[in-house]
């Protein structure tokens, strides 16, 4: 009876959440398909062609985003009342006996984990192609050939799995041996883990997708360096990556923790010679750097690892009060009964032992039962988050930089076809920077230049 409620519950949630992203997604559509003219306070730095470019190229991304949207929750909910979790269990289960091993817990959830990656990978693919070579290929920003995209999917999921399955093996294995207080010890694992990746990403993981190189020396790099001299920004390396094989847009940011800081700049944001009709000039450039120094002057990184850690410790007490509770496994297929796997029926293993599996309980719970928990969180992070690049932008305008990231933001907006108007609720719901005008609007208050 109670696994009843808590899987219609979970339908419930699962639904109306979907059915509110789709009407904030519908009042955006409509603002593309009205707004035919450029806004006046555009009309001086914003040519109507670009305009229009922008325009059809946000109609064509709405549309696909709806469509994706109602595939996700369809299947989501074709997978709820299928039980994909417990056919996946058993599936990874059967695989194992039939090879002559095992089938522990340890053994079945990292199998578990790689069948249920192999699943929504194939499930996306169609949408990842539709989107880079139909939506994106269609307005000029799509620079992957076909081996190219398989190639980076293949290392995708190469990398992914090598990471997941031994953090899921040992978050089991901290749950069994943990005792009373295993939340503890899986959250301060959770935070070493989260600062190993965020360290070794940049160095390690990401140059196997793109290739990184030091910025070359002149004009643009020693200016760089003077300004992060400047304000005593602990300058340690200076990269250029190669993100034009992939895609025309354009991005810049930092990393790294304490005096070992980098500066990544995509080669799509400088203007030379390959990109002679899109980027930004240096003093452009060092506008953009100014506002992500902003970042690090105001420690914008850090205060969203402390919000990331205590979020993180919130859900695992939580699942430590609830990860035994077995309606909420019943409701997603896992009775305490036998299973016909195959041919086999393996009652030993269908029982008390795997009727709980960790893993399953850390998926639902993560997932489904903090579903609203982590819609009001990522609400509440959006808005900080716009907060944050306010105190960004302002602190490149103290630098005397203001004009020029005016210009630089117009440029971004212009080369990567961003749409200037934005629904309020739609825009206040998903942007965590403000939108152009807002940016402009404020960058024009007291200036500073």
């Amino acid at each position: 009876m109670y696994e009843t409620h808590i899987f219609y519950s979970v339908l419930a949630v699962s639904w109306t959440e979907f059915l509110w992203e789709l009407y904030l997604s519908v009042r955006q559509h409509q603002v593309y398909k009205n707004t035919t003219s450029v806004p006046k306070k555009l009309q001086d730095v914003l040519d109507n062609e670009t305009f229009q470019k922008a325009r059809s190229y946000s109609l064509d991304k709405s549309s696909f985003s709806i469509l994706k949207e109602i595939y996700g929750a369809v299947l989501g909910t074709a997978m709820l009342w299928s039980f994909t979790f417990r056919i996946f269990w058993d599936t990874s289960e059967s695989i194992l006996v039939k090879f002559g091993m095992e089938p522990s817990e340890l053994m079945v959830s990292s199998l578990f984990i790689l069948l249920l990656n192999v699943f929504n990978t194939v499930l996306s693919l169609p949408l990842k192609l539709y989107e880079t070579f139909v939506v994106e290929e269609k307005h000029g920003f799509n620079k992957q050939t076909l081996g190219f995209f398989v190639k980076d999917k293949i290392k995708t999921f190469l990398v992914m799995n090598l990471i997941v399955i031994p953090l899921g093996v040992i978050t089991i294995m901290i749950v069994k041996a943990g005792g009373d207080y295993f939340f503890i010890y899986l959250w301060l694992f959770g935070m070493v883990t989260l600062v190993f990746l965020m360290t070794i990403y940049p160095d390690y993981i990401a140059p196997l997708f793109d290739k990184y190189t030091p910025l070359p020396d002149g004009e643009l790099r020693t200016q760089i360096e003077e300004l992060a001299a400047s304000v005593n920004f602990p300058l340690y390396k200076l990269y250029l990556v190669e993100g034009s094989k992939r895609s025309v847009h354009s991005n810049a940011y930092f990393y790294g923790f304490f005096k070992n800081k980098r500066i990544v700049l995509f080669d799509t944001l400088l203007k030379n010679e390959k990109n002679a009709d899109k980027g930004c000039e240096n003093p452009e450039i060092l506008a953009i750097l100014g506002h992500e120094l902003g970042h690090w002057k105001f420690n914008h990184v850090t205060i969203n690892l402390i919000i990331m850690e205590v979020n993180l410790f919130v859900q695992f007490l939580a699942f430590s009060a609830l990860f035994k509770y077995q309606a909420l496994y019943s409701a997603f297929g896992f009775e305490s009964q036998p299973v016909l796997i195959g041919l086999i029926v393996i009652m030993q293993y269908v029982f008390a032992p795997y009727n709980t599996p960790v893993l399953i309980g850390l998926i639902v719970i993560m997932q489904y039962v903090f579903a609203p928990y982590n819609t009001v969180m990522n609400f509440c992070l959006t808005s900080l988050s716009r907060k944050m690049e306010f105190q960004a932008d302002e602190f490149a305008k103290s630098l005397g930089k203001a004009s020029y990231l005016k210009k630089a933001l117009v440029k971004l907006h212009k080369d990567n076809l961003s749409f200037p108007i934005y629904d309020w609720l739609y825009s206040a719901w998903h942007h965590s920077h403000p939108t152009l005008l807002q940016r402009l609007e404020e960058l024009d208050n007291n200036k500073q230049d």
